[in-house]
């Protein structure tokens, strides 16, 4: 390990010359002193950077006197205008200054459908060889598919077999449609290996890997998630339990983009995969314990990622999202640089900062060699207190009749809500708030001055199992049609979920309505949004779930520009047929 730690040394020389830009000289000598800062500078042949990394896969240098390691992305532009890098491959020392060294491939392989993309790279080594899991988004004998391309030494050249891994199919969800076979991970153990891999038409499925890793057994095939929630699996193995990463969300929509990654455990690889509540990724009401989400700051949409153990043995999330100040290439196309981050193991469970998301400030560096010392301390996690309950804002629903401070948006037809038994039952409603459409009741009341947390606990009568989209129930905070802040139980095909999601504008568009995602919810769900301002005027929307009312595990964050004049809603929509019931409304001040 000399000779990485006498590279190291050499970094803030060598930075120095060359034409590298400024912002790469700074970064690459914060690194040296044990510090970075997010996003990681790629730097290419001619000294800029590159501007985005999705889907980044790591490994460490496998022959004894290789030092580095090595980072493998999604098919890719580098900036505005330039061309498509097919997996384009760099290595680092430090796991934070990252120097692009070429890519796997300088042309579609034949196989590939014409125009299709090259994602989701998942490098392994074995048999002696490297091996170069990717997905083909479309194929010549038609659908997606997972193919390997293999090499002696970590950047090629590569030999890439012609025989998908694993082939097109049908989605298990849905009847004469194509699963997303797509985003694979590999896991081994003992003496054999396993292939997960999928996306959200059809859920993620695992078999078993050939012992030279150019094939997988099709009869072997189990179901890992359901079918309507998750993509990205990435499986690693910790203090006897298999730990199974998943993202859901939107990974791809610029300013919108809703991903974050979750977590469940097994002690099998097979599964069952477990979440903190006990919650199978198998479940109707579908499992996953937060791993990462967006906190509000420069970072949108977290997702799709690796880990990495540095020299002190920290675990390390490897991942992208989007810059909220530049999230865009000049065609649209979303920029997704390249982020890393620590993990923290809370109660066995793994948590990005302890639960603050994606670092936007300086940072202590990964230890790049054990020489080296860890300076590094666990981030403090992120609460938000509840303070006193502001009286004149909330609602028990013990009276008879609704209380002066609610008033109507759009009035439902009487009958189709009431008081009774401490219940507000709003029946749901075959009007919808979506981009484009906008004609369900909302009941509202005026919301505080300055910053609050409104809770509520509900329940949707909507059976567990079945297909009813996308009928949902729960809060706003509502400036107009076109502007809000949702938190909702949701139901999305076959599974029950709760969506946090944020419109911008009327336009429509997918551009203006962004959706993440939470834990699981229950018969009966606690729902919280937290309201805090920025100094530059807009607000940042925190969103919290529990199933007790004491435990709650908060979600992600939205920044929105509301303003003043916005109400806290509820609403019970997007199909009739059944019933949400509010156990209460509470409002109250922050106490931090």
């Amino acid at each position: 390990m000399r000779s990485a730690l006498a590279l190291l040394l050499l970094l803030p020389l060598l930075a120095c010359g060359g034409g590298v830009p400024a912002e790469s000289r700074f970064s690459t000598v914060q690194a040296t002193a044990g510090q970075y800062m997010n996003p990681l500078p790629i730097v290419l042949f001619d000294g800029s950077r590159a501007e985005s990394c999705p889907d980044p896969s790591i490994i460490h240098g496998q022959e004894p006197d290789d030092d580095y390691w090595y980072l493998y992305c999604t098919n890719e532009r580098f900036a505005d205008h330039a061309r498509v890098h097919l997996l384009p491959i760099s290595k680092s020392l430090d796991l934070v200054n990252w120097t692009y060294v070429g890519d796997v491939f300088d042309r579609l392989p034949p196989w590939v459908a014409p125009g299709a993309g090259l994602w989701a790279p998942d490098i392994q080594f074995f048999n002696g060889k490297y091996y170069l899991y990717y997905s083909a988004s479309n194929t010549v004998m038609g659908g997606s598919a997972i193919f390997v391309a293999t090499s002696d030494t970590p950047v090629g050249p590569w030999s890439a077999a012609s025989t998908p891994v694993v082939e097109p199919g049908p989605a298990p969800c849905c009847a004469g449609t194509l699963r997303a076979t797509i985003d694979s991970g590999i896991v081994q153990d003992g003496g054999q290996r396993y292939i997960f891999y999928g996306s959200f038409n059809g859920g993620i499925s695992a078999r078993l890997l050939s012992a030279d890793g150019l094939t997988s057994d099709r009869s072997s095939q189990i179901q890992i998630t359901t079918a309507d929630r998750y993509e990205a699996p990435y499986v690693i193995k910790r203090d006897g339990y298999f730990y199974l990463m998943v993202s859901a969300g939107g990974c791809c929509d610029g300013l919108m983009s809703g991903y974050g990654v979750f977590a469940a455990r097994s002690l099998k690889p097979l599964g069952p995969y477990i979440d903190k509540d006990g919650n199978s990724m198998l479940d109707s009401r579908v499992g996953g314990t937060p791993v990462i989400a967006m906190e509000g700051n420069r970072w949108i949409g977290p997702g799709h990622n690796a880990v990495a153990t540095d020299a002190a043995g920290q675990d390390w999330m490897v991942y992208h999202a989007v810059d909220s100040g530049k999230p865009y290439f000049a065609d649209s196309w979303t920029r997704r640089p390249l982020l890393i981050d620590p993990i923290e193991w809370v109660n066995g469970w793994p948590r990005v900062r302890n639960g603050a998301g994606a670092s936007d400030a300086i940072q202590t560096a990964p230890v790049a060699v054990p020489e080296q010392p860890n300076l590094r301390t666990a981030a403090a996690s992120p609460v938000d207190v509840a303070g006193n309950m502001l009286t004149t804002f909330s609602d028990e629903f013990v009276a008879p009749a609704l209380s002066p401070q609610w008033t109507w948006i759009r009035r439902p037809v009487n009958g189709t809500f009431g008081i009774s038994g401490g219940f507000f039952r709003f029946d749901t409603q075959a009007g919808q708030l979506y981009v484009g459409q906008h004609d369900a009741s909302v009941l509202s009341e005026p919301t505080p001055r300055g910053n609050y947390m409104v809770e509520t606990r509900l329940s949707v009568n909507v059976p567990s199992w079945g297909q009813f989209n996308f009928v949902q129930g729960g809060l706003l905070i509502f400036k107009d049609d076109a502007n809000y802040i949702k938190l909702v139980t949701a139901s999305i095909n076959q599974t029950r979920q709760i969506e946090f999601a944020k419109q911008l504008g009327s336009k429509p568009s997918s551009s203006k309505y962004g959706s993440a995602f939470l834990a699981s919810p229950a018969d009966t769900t606690y729902l919280r949004i937290v309201r805090r301002s920025k100094p530059n005027g807009s607000e940042l929307y925190t969103s919290y779930s529990s199933h007790d009312g004491v435990n709650w595990e908060r979600g992600p964050t939205w920044t929105h520009t509301l303003g003043s004049g916005t109400k806290i809603g509820l609403v019970s929509m997007a199909g009739a047929g059944f019933s949400t019931y509010f156990d209460y409304v509470r409002v109250y001040a922050l106490a931090n």
